[in-house]
């Protein structure tokens, strides 16, 4: 009953079309949980947004006798209207836009919800928060996210598990940033020496932005884009770079946020003047012996190994982590080939992320906590 179940409502959510910027879309499918979560005893509370999906939370009663747990996913994802909208299968797969990012894991927190309720009849103390543009970096909902952090004791977020099952327990860091510069347009036949070639300027602060890679300490920076000048026969007056910066650690972040200002506030080509712009956009997550324990206390309530592992790739787990709570990610389903028409999830995996889950929540509603 439980696997037909999840996969009809899999497939409803899959198959209606939430990109990002889609609004309609992105609320009808927070308007399906809606309808299931509030069924459980959950209220909802909505945050409005003009131009992206409502932000939804959804609240337990709290007793003041448990931590309190919040589970984390989002709504949306990447594909726009008319692009990858089916849902099909075969004995092994399920197939379709966010079936394991993130819809799958969205449904197996629904599903270990309705476990705990057909257990214990009234669930306290686990809210769960869905937002509306995690696809797009979380601009609008992350310092939503980070302000209803601090009201939590744990996090469990439900992106994709590892191919052998992982939970995540780090995450890298990520900051993008603009470098503006600002030369001396001049006719490159006739007044070659009275110019000042942003171009030129961009070039070498390119290679010095890229030394600044150390791959053993798994720092990054990219220049993704490059834009300048106005023509041949013209000195360029202006260039851009778009770069991307991602970290393992805080130390690492320090390291290189101290480079590229430096790199920013040289001038190589006499003349040249910089002006940086962005922002970190998530910071790092990084592992501690609090996740290890929580890690230990699911392993001895659940009655299985769990694997852990980092990812260079960043999800709201980094917001909720950074704000103090103890966060634990990748409890939805294992898939692959996400953000591509080729995504799919594995279905047994979901079984085993539904148990898992079910047992962990139904222990916290029974002791009061999970770690103890």
């Amino acid at each position: 009953m439980i696997m037909n179940r999840w996969k009809k409502d899999l497939k409803k959510c899959v198959e209606i079309n939430s990109y990002t910027h889609n609004k309609h879309g992105v609320e009808r499918v927070g308007e399906v949980f809606e309808k299931w979560i509030k069924e459980l005893g959950f209220e909802v509370k909505r945050f409005e947004r003009e131009l992206i999906g409502d932000h939804l939370l959804f609240l337990s009663p709290v007793s003041g006798k448990r931590e309190r747990i919040l589970l984390l996913g989002h709504l949306d994802t990447v594909f726009p209207p008319g692009v990858f909208e089916e849902f099909r299968e075969d004995e092994e797969w399920v197939y379709g836009p966010g079936v394991c990012d993130m819809k799958g894991g969205n449904i197996v927190a629904l599903e270990a919800l309705r476990q705990l309720h057909e257990e214990f009849g009234k669930i306290e103390d686990i809210d769960f928060l869905l937002v509306s543009d995690e696809e797009t970096g979380s601009d609008d909902s992350k310092q939503l996210t980070s302000e209803l952090a601090k009201e939590y004791d744990k996090c469990f977020v439900f992106e994709a598990a590892g191919k052998n099952m992982e939970v995540v327990v780090g995450r890298k860091g990520i900051g993008t940033f603009e470098i503006a510069i600002e030369g001396r347009a001049s006719h490159a036949g006739t007044s070659y020496e009275k110019g000042c070639d942003a171009n030129l300027e961009a070039a070498l602060k390119l290679q010095k932005l890229v030394s600044l890679t150390d791959l053993e300490k798994g720092s990054t920076v990219n220049v993704g884009k490059i834009e300048g000048g106005v023509g041949a026969n013209t000195i360029s007056p202006h260039a851009k770079l778009l770069l991307e910066i991602r970290f393992a650690d805080n130390k690492e972040k320090k390291r290189l946020m101290k480079g590229l200002e430096e790199i920013v506030e040289v001038s190589f080509v006499d003349g040249a003047t910089s002006l940086l712009g962005g922002s970190l956009q998530r910071d790092v997550m990084e592992p501690n012996a609090w996740q290890r324990e929580l890690v230990a206390a699911m392993e001895k309530i659940a009655g299985v190994e769990i694997l852990t592992e980092r990812r260079g790739g960043v999800s709201d787990a980094n917001i909720v982590a950074s704000a103090g709570v103890v966060t634990i990610d990748g409890l939805g389903p294992y898939g692959d080939g996400d953000h591509t028409p080729s995504e799919r999830a594995l279905k047994r995996s979901f079984g085993e992320r539904i148990e898992l889950m079910s047992k962990v929540l139904a222990y916290h509603q029974r002791k009061g906590e999970i770690c103890g």
